[in-house]
């Protein structure tokens, strides 16, 4: 077994890191993580933190106070939790509630720090270390605004993040790079088990001192085992029904999709095939119209025609025959030699026409 395995920081949580002795660990990753000094004064005990051979193991919690009065929850959750953000407000509303005795003024509340060392995809994001903080911005002008307080009987300026609860996500499963700063060194270690031989990171060389497999008694690394093939066989368990839930989530799926697809597309066909009728109908009539119009038109032109020449004719025929008759009359009233004039008057043809017959 090689030297530089070590106990995972879930399973140190448990015992190890309880005892003043080991306070140096966590006050490693807790200066590194708040970007301060942190020192612990004692680990805090509530129903929130109580460990026994009962206690599920896919979740621990470390509450602690720091020397600055604060309360420091830590919390290792390794499967998925859905309401795991209430979860946490939730506790770090009971933590508030637990260290502030009724009748006691408003200043006697505690800051309370939770931070969450995840083993599961909570969300989408790319980072692997997220913080939450309350401020107060300005919606017009975009200030923060800072708060008047009284401490040791002086007034000063607070910002609302420094009474405000404060909260780190660490996505251990997210950090997939080489470390290149304690923090980086820190998420490395919760992830893999691993420490840098040659790290100055806060926490980690005590944590190589303490935390150092092989150190562990013959009982302590059997427990410690039967921990860790635990942890596998939920996993597992875990994996396979999250297999199982997604076929049964993918058939499903796949039915109810058949049955809307079929629905919709019979919808659709339907509405298509009504619109391509009405278009194919509108044309088809125009035709036909255009057909039975052409027919009637022509046949109703032959027998206007028709009617026009025959009527034409007979008007023709009518003039000719007066005409003629104008002619003959005319003939003979100038062989019984009356005069033109006379002629003319009854027959209706000029004098050029009577002189010419």
């Amino acid at each position: 077994m090689p030297l530089n395995r070590y106990i995972r920081f879930d399973w140190a949580a448990k015992k190890i890191l309880r005892d003043k002795e080991n306070f140096a660990i966590l006050e490693g990753l807790l200066t590194v993580l708040l970007a301060e000094p942190i020192h612990i004064l004692e680990i805090l005990e509530s129903e929130s933190n109580q460990y026994d051979a009962a206690d599920k193991f896919n979740r621990v919690d470390i509450k602690a106070r720091n020397s600055k009065e604060e309360i420091i929850i830590v919390e290792i959750q390794l499967t998925r939790e859905i309401y795991y953000l209430e979860r946490i407000l939730y506790g770090v509303s009971k933590a508030i509630t637990e260290h502030i005795n009724l009748g006691d003024k408003y200043d006697q509340v505690k800051k309370v720090y939770s931070i969450s060392i995840l083993y599961f995809d909570l969300g989408k994001g790319e980072d692997f270390v997220y913080r939450g903080r309350t401020v107060f911005e300005g919606l017009t002008k975009h200030d923060t605004l800072q708060i008047t307080a009284k401490e040791r009987d002086v007034i000063h300026m607070k910002s609302p993040d420094q009474v405000f609860p404060e909260y780190f996500l660490l996505r251990v499963n997210a950090f997939n790079k080489i470390a290149e700063n304690h923090l980086e060194e820190w998420i490395c270690y919760l992830k893999t088990g691993e420490i840098n031989e040659n790290t100055t990171a806060p926490g980690l060389q005590e944590a190589k001192r303490k935390l150092e497999y092989l150190s562990m008694s013959r009982k302590e690394k059997a427990a410690y085992d039967e921990h860790l093939n635990a942890q596998m066989i939920q996993n597992d368990v875990i994996a396979a029904a999250i297999i199982e839930g997604r076929a049964e989530g993918l058939e499903k799926g796949l039915q109810k999709g058949r049955a809307e697809g079929l629905k919709r597309g019979l919808a659709e066909g339907i509405e298509k095939g009504r619109a391509e009728g009405i278009e194919k109908g509108r044309a088809e009539g125009i035709e036909k119209g255009r057909a039975e119009g052409i027919e009637k038109g022509r046949a109703e032109g032959i027998e206007q025609g028709l009617e026009e020449g025959r009527a034409e004719g007979r008007e023709e025929g009518r003039a000719e025959g007066s005409r003629k008759n104008a002619v003959e009359t005319a003939a003979r009233m100038k062989q019984d030699k009356l005069p033109f004039e006379l002629i003319s008057k009854y027959t209706g043809l000029s004098e050029e026409e009577i002189e010419a017959l």
